[in-house]
């Protein structure tokens, strides 16, 4: 009798597993034959199975599943996660099928997030992002498209989390870039590696160059203090920004990232501060020593402002900022005399003192055309209106009528022109 049990157990276990295999292929079926929405339908019945499958038989059902969820490209974004399990728990037994597959929706997928940023769709892009990061981790790039599509989308949080991530990652995202001159244009290109060397190769461009493009470290760091400083969080915000920094002290970026910090946050002397630290890693950035000598025009600190204005010119004599505000420390000098002139009275000796500071007030707007001269001297085809605008202003305040009116006439052609 017991021997009769065991026969009949035994034989109940096999028909139980046939069972299995006859819905595991019929599911199979259904999906060769891109029935997706049967397939679908089948998969809440063979759920429940899954305990009692061999390995072999789970791998078979995890695989098509995921065929299935995925739809031909037509994924549901709720069934996103659960094809992308489906896959990993596939891979043992199917390693190169699910590679072939990982591949084709990582394709479709990303043709439909790059649509979406293209269109302004940003939260569908950054969704879309984050689902191709998720089919392929080793290409972290993914993560960062995704947590600009956020900023976009003023989906903060979202960034954040996406921001954090990359830092947690060690995510920097330098790579070599490579370039070649047109001989055509006689413009360096950017290109990838396979086209740089076929153009080299056939001879459209020369003078083939290589490069690491800049790390994203301190702008996602930054990001990430901004989004604190936007929450309210200022001491979080503090806190990314000076972890970052102590773990690669000698980046003058981060440093550049903490002084902007501080500046947003009105800590005005720290900003200073640490924009001098990294005028002194970065001794020949124009933009930062630019930016010294805003916060010290901004506080008064005039001979100090023009020092740096001076020295960002030397750097970079194309900097028409530095130029327009080193001008404007004269003009606003000169101006600085009209209360003293306008408190005198009319005695003999009050006119005498008038002219006095009226020749002072003109020397200073006479330095301050002069900047602007050196300035386009150096840059004569220079088409910056603001430039040329305040030149034409001072030309009129001296009262050299035809300079004032040359310029006028060229400010006018610029205008015109574009």
């Amino acid at each position: 009798m017991k021997k009769q049990i065991i026969v009949a157990l035994a034989l109940s276990l096999s028909l139980y597993t046939f069972a299995q295999k006859k819905e595991v292929k019929e599911f199979e079926k259904a999906v060769s034959k891109e029935n997706y929405s049967e397939a679908k339908a089948m998969i809440p019945s063979l759920e429940p199975m899954l305990g009692t499958m061999d390995d072999k038989l789970k791998a078979k059902y995890y695989f098509n599943k995921a065929q299935a969820l995925y739809a031909g490209g037509k994924i549901q974004p709720k069934d996103i996660d659960a094809a992308i399990e489906s896959l990993n728990k596939a891979e043992g037994e199917y390693k190169a099928e699910v590679t072939q597959m990982r591949k084709m929706a990582e394709n479709t997928l990303l043709q439909a997030a790059n649509n979406a940023y293209i269109g302004g769709n940003y939260d569908v892009a950054a969704k879309g992002f984050e689902t191709l990061y998720k089919i392929n981790t080793s290409d972290q790039a993914y993560l960062y498209y995704a947590s600009q599509s956020s900023l976009l989308a003023k989906d903060y949080d979202g960034a954040l989390n996406y921001f954090i991530q990359l830092r947690d990652l060690g995510y920097t995202g330098e790579e070599m870039q490579y370039f070649a001159v047109s001989k055509l244009s006689n413009e360096k290109e950017l290109m990838d590696k396979a086209a740089r060397d076929k153009a080299v190769k056939i001879g459209t461009h020369i003078q083939p160059t290589e490069k690491m493009s800049e790390s994203k470290e301190a702008e996602i760091v930054k990001n990430i203090a901004l989004i604190y400083i936007q929450k309210g969080e200022n001491e979080k915000a503090l806190s990314a920004i000076k972890d970052a920094r102590e773990k690669n002290p000698d980046d003058a970026n981060l440093v550049i990232s903490e002084a902007n910090i501080n500046l947003q946050l009105g800590n005005t002397d720290k900003a200073s501060e640490l924009f001098k630290l990294a005028i002194s890693k970065d001794p020949n950035n124009p933009d930062l020593i630019y930016n010294v000598g805003v916060l010290a025009m901004n506080e008064n600190k005039t001979e100090e402002a023009a020092g740096f204005f001076k020295k960002a010119l030397e750097v970079d004599s194309n900097y028409a900022n530095a130029a327009l505000n080193l001008s404007t420390i004269k003009i606003n000098e000169g101006n600085a005399l009209n209360e003293k002139m306008n408190a005198l009275g009319s005695s003999s000796a009050d006119f005498k003192k008038y002219d006095v500071l009226k020749a002072q007030k003109n020397e200073l707007f006479k330095s301050g055309a002069k900047v602007l001269e050196d300035f386009i001297a150096k840059n004569p085809n220079t088409k910056n209106l603001d430039v040329l605008t305040q030149l034409k202003n001072i030309y009129s305040a001296l009262g050299e009528s035809a300079k004032a009116n040359d310029l006028k006439a060229k400010i006018a052609s610029i205008e015109e022109g574009k």
